[in-house]
């Protein structure tokens, strides 16, 4: 199998639309309420969000190919939060979901590579990202990558309030 990553474009919103409602639901339904899960779903992942988000200078998705297959995808965003105040000209690591039949075919680490070469190559500093504290998997992928805790924040799930701890990796070399 060939593996490419490809930046998406506003033609690409449905691909990316249908891989982040089934990468999401794969990572988080067994542990999460249907009626949370179908919520957050609806407004974070449609397409007319999505397209919204494609259009939106200070966000950049990547896809993952195998061959023709859309097998994961990354967002990275350009816009300052909260957050990430403390941090050195930082640029986040919004998203980045591998379909489950994929995992340890290296399409993650694809990903993330393209993620860090884009942060270093734009001249940031600092790249950081939130995640549920419970999706241990996640958190062990990041630390593998050289991203360490720095705090955490809350994440609105539905109506189910969750914490996401904060993680940071510094991009100059």
């Amino acid at each position: 199998m060939h593996l490419t990553i490809t930046t998406a474009t506003i033609q690409d919103v449905e691909i990316l639309s249908e891989l982040s409602v089934v990468t999401f639901t794969e990572a988080f339904a067994a542990d999460n309420k249907k009626e949370d899960m179908d919520q957050y779903l609806a407004e974070e992942m449609s397409v007319t969000k999505l397209r919204s988000e494609l259009l939106d200078k200070n966000n950049l998705f990547l896809l993952a190919w195998y061959n023709d297959e859309p097998v994961g995808y990354a967002k990275m965003g350009m816009g300052n939060k909260q957050e990430s105040d403390a941090l050195e000209h930082p640029i986040e690591l919004e998203r980045i979901y591998i379909l489950k039949k994929h995992y340890g075919k290296k399409a993650g680490a694809a990903l993330m590579e393209s993620c860090l070469q884009y942060g270093k190559h734009n001249g940031y500093k600092t790249i950081w990202l939130g995640v549920w504290e419970l999706n241990h998997r996640a958190v062990n992928f990041y630390k593998q990558w050289g991203f360490e805790l720095f705090g955490s924040h809350g994440f609105k799930l539905g109506n189910d309030m969750q914490t996401d701890v904060l993680m940071k990796k510094s991009l100059i070399v």
